[in-house]
């Protein structure tokens, strides 16, 4: 029986792969952060087999004390400040722990058990402001924020450690996956628990940034299955996972509020100051090397995903008001 260990356990990701790892037959410890982690209840609620283990990407000890303790085959690292907007407020913080804290779990990994499989949570937003589209493995990174910049030196980092000391390590270059799980504070889920507080009558608009900003949108629970994916290959390589389709945060909206029959305009204002200061605007992955490698391909195409989030927003706002 297979144990995998996952930093970012209470993320989207977190709980996703947990599901699907669990289904398969792993022993899975998750890693977190504080005996008081006001995230804990919930998790264990909602993944009963799954076990904690306490640790945290900014001590580099606690690291190998959890690895010690588990004794992973494989190690998925999620854990980041995942919310772009926050990492212009603490970009130091973010350098720490989205960058820093990758070097230190994969030194871990070389003290501890060289034969660890880790996997890399790295993101879309390298590439920033795109030099060509759509994006694949090989295209040029230019970061537009400091959670970017972080991401590219983790995953820079995970390849030096992978030809440095030969450990089978890889990153997945993840473009932007939602869920019903996903934090609120994040535009996707921002737009459906508003959707669904103003068809409740408990609020009446709804104020956004750049409505023209494009992603390449999926689904969280098809994307950890291309985790999984890359960890069993023969030979660790880097790779891109996405749906190869863009749309705007205005199409999100269109769809979110036509699910419940709203008309997006009546309810949608923008606001200045949900601007980044330094906007990508276009984002869309070219994912033929997971589908044909991988043999990967994404289940929830971008209407399903918008109006699953509707729905289960929905239902949490009659249930909790």
């Amino acid at each position: 029986m297979p144990t995998a260990l996952i930093t970012g356990i209470t993320g989207q990701d977190g709980m996703y792969l947990a599901e699907q790892l669990l289904a398969q037959g792993y022993n899975v410890y998750g890693l977190i952060r504080g005996q008081n982690n006001p995230k804990r209840e919930p998790l264990e609620e909602l993944l009963p087999a799954l076990e904690l283990v306490e640790g945290d990407l900014l001590d580099q000890y606690s690291l190998i004390a959890a690895i010690e303790l588990t004794q992973p085959d494989e190690v998925y690292n999620l854990g980041a400040i995942s919310f772009v907007p926050l990492s212009w407020k603490q970009s130091l913080n973010t350098g720490e722990i989205t960058g820093l804290g990758v070097t230190r779990m994969l030194e871990a990994i070389r003290v501890v058990n060289s034969k660890i499989r880790f996997y890399q949570a790295s993101s879309s937003e390298m590439f920033g402001q795109v030099r060509e589209t759509p994006q694949r493995e090989t295209t040029p990174f230019h970061p537009r924020s400091p959670y970017g910049v972080a991401k590219a030196y983790g995953h820079y980092i995970t390849i030096n450690y992978r030809e440095s000391y030969g450990l089978f390590a890889v990153s997945g270059i993840l473009f932007n996956h939602e869920s019903p799980r996903r934090g609120k504070e994040f535009v996707t889920r921002k737009i459906t628990h508003s959707v669904a507080r103003i068809k409740h009558g408990r609020q009446q608009e709804l104020l956004l940034g750049n409505l023209e900003a494009s992603r390449d949108w999926g689904f969280a629970g098809d994307y950890v299955r291309a985790m999984h994916l890359m960890l069993q290959q023969p030979q660790p390589d880097d790779y891109l996972v996405a749906t190869g389709q863009t749309h705007s945060v205005r199409e999100f909206c269109q769809i979110a509020f036509a699910h419940v029959g709203l008309d997006w305009q009546d309810h949608v204002r923008t606001d200045p100051k949900f601007v980044r200061p330094a906007e990508v605007d276009l984002l869309v992955g070219d994912a033929s090397k997971a589908r044909r490698e991988l043999g990967w391909q994404p289940e929830v195409d971008f209407p399903g995903l918008v109006k699953m989030m509707v729905d289960a927003d929905m239902e949490l706002v009659a249930r909790t008001g």
